[in-house]
């Protein structure tokens, strides 16, 4: 329940008070109706995922210190506790991507106790008061000779527990094995339910065939609950207001990311990007649109970097206004290498903006830095004033090709962004794009998605919308824009009865009068060469989207994610739609997508359409649907449209504001039992499957910092439906800096005749002292793994009703219950 105000810029209004509000509802009620509220909800599912994936983790599903099994029950405390503090690590050094995983690892350990000790069976209203205080010890454990449970042969074991009163959870699997007269966890996939006492104690779930208690589940679960807010609570306290609303992305402002080639002929670009830069830090300070995150790599030749990150805007302008253009003059530059260094440290769902007028040194990066664009839904924009077609200005050492410039395009189109090709005497009005795209922007489709000679682009406008944005790039001849009501609007510069068309060399922006008319619209273009013309709109109605494969069988049934969908495999595709709060929506009509459509990129080629299900309550805006393997049969690059009505009947369209990149193989590399110590030498483990056609593959590593990694897998013949599977070795020197983070990259890319597109696997891993003196709580080490892997992105629709998922007392009411708490307990109280 909301009890006191927000900031001043907008109080929670008193009409919310009593009510049981979901994520949209409290951000709307806090930011005001409209406020885009997408990275929240983003940072919301990062923690549900990462509590989702301690079932499925190789590392982390079958340890019963991770999940409060097998009575250990202080082991379990150490790894809760351990992941708390790496939480709280992480985000002081600006890594809110780790932080959260580890957060939801946290969590996924804290409602496992209430779900499989006897926690609630002992009677307890409230939680364990030592949980997160490890000075002080659990008292009252079962001894290893304590009998604990009856043998039960019904799958509903109500009255299996002997009754004794002190502490005990169920032994889950073969490992560790249950002893005599112990409780098992129980349900069809746990082995030791087989083995007298028989039965078990789990009240993961309602459903008394994967849980024996499950008569207990509600109660388990308002504990966990309870429980958990106790954890945002202790991670608010040491982090501060602040910190603990960059930790779950409580704004609807975006991050500021620079990348600057610093070289002697860029004095203009980096002039424009200070200017940009104070613009975008003065006109939003104190509001709820300023950013949270700044991010400035400079970059030259053979030099880039270092990484700058602050939350502070003020250090963020004195280090950029000490950037001068000096030395270089000669072509190419370490464009693509500055960037991926900024790609490690932006924050997910950003914008990062490219000044350069040099073409890429460091080409061979661009399908890693593609990738890692995509694994971090990032756009990337490169404002470029070296007009592709010119030949003098800077010295060279070399011939250059006209086609110097594709990493720049093929980056942009698998990110989102922009190739904006200028000139100096335009590039401070073009820099101007860079306030107007860090706004909440969403992408329409367009049909057909490319330019066709003599056939008009028509795109949809709904009721929901405003800002309408046309932006044109290439050698055009004319263009011109029709409303529904027949109007029309040619390239002119200046304001004409639709809109104000400004232009930039071989860039066009055309600004729509607000508000537009709803209906359909029409773009025609004549042009030389290949146009790209891309249309876009302010509005709170988005959505996000991850995939995921059904898991029907073994000890963790639910959906296995992915980051990005594998060929030949059978894949669920999951939808969140966010901004659906009642508020924002005229006459209280909820808009709704009924289908999802694929299309190939970048020839817009539809490749199929499938029926989206709600999932849950259809105000929660969660939607799921099935995609066939026939519709992902080949690997390549496929966008993703949604369509549906709004709230008034009319049309609904949407664009995913990037493309999805179907893979040849699945690859899944995960992290070591624990952070990693300065001085250590630690195993990382890799899979790589196919399920589509035979694969002979190479593969190759890197890491950063540039730390010793060796492998025993270079190479790899797979046949369908086979896999491989490998270690490394990360070797980390005593100089490693702690509460730094360490990021693994794994490339598979084909060999000889039969090439594949490259499949990344990225792995982010947290260097910590082992004896800290500020910590959340015990000094001792976690063993939980820190990870990201190939499928690191977690579905955040955890099967309840299947397995003993931490989501037993998690899932059931995360996006309900405990998702309206994070933002309650993050913004209510300020």
């Amino acid at each position: 329940m909301v009890q006191s105000k927000g900031p001043p810029w907008s109080p929670v209004h008193h009409s919310h008070q009593g009510r049981t509000l979901l994520a949209d509802d409290l951000f709307a009620a806090y930011f005001g109706p409209g406020s885009p509220s997408r990275r929240f909800r983003a940072a919301l599912g990062e923690v549900s995922r990462a509590n989702a994936a301690q079932d499925f983790l190789p590392t982390s599903k079958n340890n019963p210190d991770l999940h409060f099994d097998a009575e250990r029950l202080g082991q379990g405390r150490t790894q809760l506790v351990g992941a708390l503090r790496e939480t709280l690590v992480a985000a002081r050094a600006l890594d809110h991507t780790l932080a959260r995983q580890r957060l939801g690892a946290a969590l996924h350990a804290l409602q496992d106790f209430y779900s499989h000790s006897n926690w609630v069976e002992l009677g307890e209203q409230r939680p364990h008061p030592h949980l997160l205080w490890p000075r002080q010890e659990l008292q009252n454990l079962a001894q290893v000779d304590d009998p604990t449970c009856s043998d039960c042969e019904e799958l509903s074991c109500p009255g299996n527990w002997l009754g004794f009163t002190r502490l005990t959870s169920g032994y889950f699997g073969t490992h560790p094995p249950k002893p005599p007269g112990k409780c098992s966890h129980g349900g069809h996939f746990d082995q030791s339910s087989s083995q007298p006492p028989r039965g078990g104690i789990n009240k993961d779930s309602t459903s008394p065939g994967f849980s024996p208690h499950h008569m207990l589940h509600l109660q388990a679960a308002k504990l966990a609950l309870s429980a958990s807010i106790q954890a945002f609570g202790l991670l608010r306290s040491r982090l501060g207001d602040r910190g603990f609303s960059r930790l779950l992305d409580i704004t609807p402002a975006s991050s500021l990311s620079f990348v600057l080639d610093t070289t002697g002929s860029m004095g203009e670009e980096i002039n424009a990007a200070k200017i940009q830069a104070r613009h975008i830090v003065e006109q939003r300070r104190g509001s709820p649109m300023e950013p949270v995150h700044y991010v400035l790599v400079p970059f030259h030749d053979p030099g880039f970097g270092p990484v700058f990150t602050t939350s502070d805007p003020d250090s963020f302008w004195q280090q950029l206004n000490e950037i001068h253009a000096v030395g270089g003059g000669d072509e190419p530059e370490m464009c693509l290498s500055a960037l991926q260094l900024a790609l490690l440290h932006t924050p997910p769902l950003s914008d990062i903006f490219v000044f350069t007028d040099a073409s890429p040194k460091d080409a061979f990066l661009t399908n890693q830095v593609e990738s890692l664009a995509q694994e971090r839904r990032c756009r990337v924009t490169f404002l470029v004033t070296e007009d592709p077609s010119r030949v003098q200005g800077r010295a060279r050492r070399e011939v250059l090709s006209p086609l110097r410039f594709e990493p720049y395009k093929a980056v942009a189109l698998a990110s989102g962004g922009e190739v904006i090709f200028t000139k100096d005497q335009h590039i401070r009005d073009v820099a101007a794009i860079v306030g107007d795209s860090m706004d909440a922007l969403v992408t329409l489709p367009l049909d057909p998605p490319v330019v066709v000679p003599g056939r008009p682009l028509v795109f949809n406008v709904d009721g929901l919308l405003q800002k309408v944005t046309v932006r044109i790039h290439g050698e055009i001849g004319s263009f011109w824009i029709k409303n529904p009501a027949g109007v029309s609007q040619g390239q002119e510069e200046g304001m004409g009865p639709l809109g104000h068309t400004r232009r930039f060399g071989q860039f066009w922006m055309v600004t729509m009068n607000d508000p537009p008319q709803t209906g359909t619209w029409e773009i025609q273009v004549t042009a030389e060469g290949s146009p790209l013309v891309r249309v876009q709109a302010q509005t709170s109605l988005d959505f996000l989207f991850h995939f995921g494969i059904p898991m029907e069988d073994g000890p963790h049934p639910g959906l296995y994610p992915l980051t990005q969908p594998v060929a030949g495999l059978q894949t669920q595709l999951l939808v969140e739609v966010t901004g659906l709060s009642s508020r924002g929506n005229p006459g209280n009509l909820r808009p709704h997508f009924s289908h999802a459509v694929l299309r190939g990129v970048p020839e817009g080629a539809e490749l199929g359409r499938v029926p989206l299900e709600p999932v849950g309550s259809p105000e929660r805006g969660l939607l799921a649907a099935s995609l066939p393997p026939t519709l992902l049969s080949t690997p390549g690059p496929v966008s993703l449209e949604l369509t549906g009505e709004d709230g008034g009947g009319r049309s609904l369209r949407r664009a995913a504001p990037q493309p999805s990149t179907v893979v040849p193989v699945l690859l899944e590399l995960s992290g070591p039992p624990g952070f990693l110590a300065p001085g250590s030498k630690v195993p990382l483990s890799l899979r790589i499957a196919s399920f589509s056609s035979p694969q002979d593959v190479d593969l190759r590593t890197s890491v950063n910092p540039s730390f010793v990694l060796t492998s025993n897998l270079s190479r790899a013949r797979l046949g369908l439906n086979e896999s491989a599977w490998g270690r490394l070795w990360l070797e980390v020197p005593d100089s490693a800096s702690p509460d730094s983070v360490v990021m693994v990259t794994v490339t598979v890319v084909g060999r000889k005749a039969r090439p594949v597109s490259p499949t990344h696997a990225f792995l982010r891993l947290l260097v910590l002292a082992p004896s800290p003196q500020d910590q959340v709580a015990a000094p001792t080490p976690s063993s939980g793994p820190v990870f990201t892997t190939a499928t690191s992105v977690f579905c955040p629709f955890t099967l309840v009703t299947q397995g003993r998922a931490g989501g037993g007392t998690a899932g059931s009411f995360w996006w309900g219950t405990v998702g309206g708490v994070l933002l309650l307990l993050g913004l209510a109280s300020w």
